[in-house]
This record gives structure tokens, sequence and C-alpha cells, in this order.
């Protein structure tokens, strides 16, 4: 069983930044790709952004030059880094995890509880 736990979220002003951490434990042996995303009220749950074990990385076209991913292997935690932020970025941010478990080798994929990032106009 692999948990993940966020922090980081909260109340700003447009134009502000936060950034949002994720640490994963349990039983893993390897993490192929960790990632960040968001639900806004009445909409689906859409990616952010996301890094392979490689360094490799994705972001949504609304948020390209804006957000930043970063992950450390070694910690199996992951970061958002957030600056110039928009009301249209509020919602509730979740960190995802793929990978495999030990023992088993069978793959996972968690999600964190979710955390609140709030931007006011």
């Amino acid at each position: 069983q692999v948990q993940l736990v966020e922090s980081g979220g909260g109340l700003v002003q447009a134009g502000g930044s936060l950034r949002l951490s994720c640490a994963a434990s349990g039983s893993i042996f390897s993490i192929s790709s960790m990632g960040w995303y968001r639900q806004a009220p009445g909409k689906q749950r859409e990616l952010v952004a996301v890094i392979t074990n490689g360094g490799s990385t994705g972001y949504a076209d609304s948020v390209k030059g804006r957000f930043t991913i970063s992950r450390d292997n070694a910690k199996n935690t992951v970061s958002l880094g957030m600056n110039s932020l928009k009301p249209e970025d509020t919602g509730v941010y979740y960190c995802n995890a793929n990978g495999r478990v030990m023992v088993t080798f069978q793959p996972f994929a968690s999600w964190g509880q979710g955390t609140q990032v709030t931007v006011s106009s």
C-alpha cells in the first residue's frame, strides 16, 4: 500500500506564488511518474503537471511558464512551484504517483487527499 501526503495549499492573491509538496510512503519498489492534478468546483479533474523518474516533464497549456514540477527520487517526493497565480488556478490539487510495490512488483496508482488552493482577484 502506498500513501501520498500533500502540503502547501492556501489562499493567495492573484499574481502571488505557492509551493505544493507531496511525499509518498509505503511498500514502494519504484515510482515511474508523479504528478499534480486539480479539480475546480463543477469541473472535472485535470492534469496540471507530470514528471517521470528520468526527469521528463509535461504541463497543461494553461500553466506553462508559470508552474514548475520537480522531484526527489531518493525521497519519493514531488513539488509544484506555482507563480503568477490566477483566479482560474483555484481548486483542489491532488498528488498522483504510479509505480510498483515491493515483493509482488504489482503496479500501483495512488492519490493524495487533496489540498485547497484559492487565488483571489
